[in-house]
């Protein structure tokens, strides 16, 4: 069982690295500091993308937690 959650969380943590390294880099602390005066909703792909992190990000906690649990 620890052999399988340790697979799952390699998984899960390459898929998350993908997920935001693919992100758009013109958002974030850098804009609001930078002095855009306008709001932007995410649409389309970008926005499947930006689902897609926080559900593995979730999930990679959770794997994470229960992988300390499993003995």
């Amino acid at each position: 069982m620890k052999t399988f959650l340790l697979v799952i969380q390699l998984i899960i943590a390459i898929t998350l690295l993908t997920l935001i390294l693919m992100q758009n880099s013109k958002g974030g602390l850098t804009s609001s500091m930078g002095g855009m005066d306008f709001y932007r909703t995410k649409r389309g792909a970008e926005k499947i993308v930006f689902t897609a992190t926080i559900i593995f990000s979730i999930l990679f906690f959770v794997i994470t937690i229960l992988n300390m649990l499993v003995r």
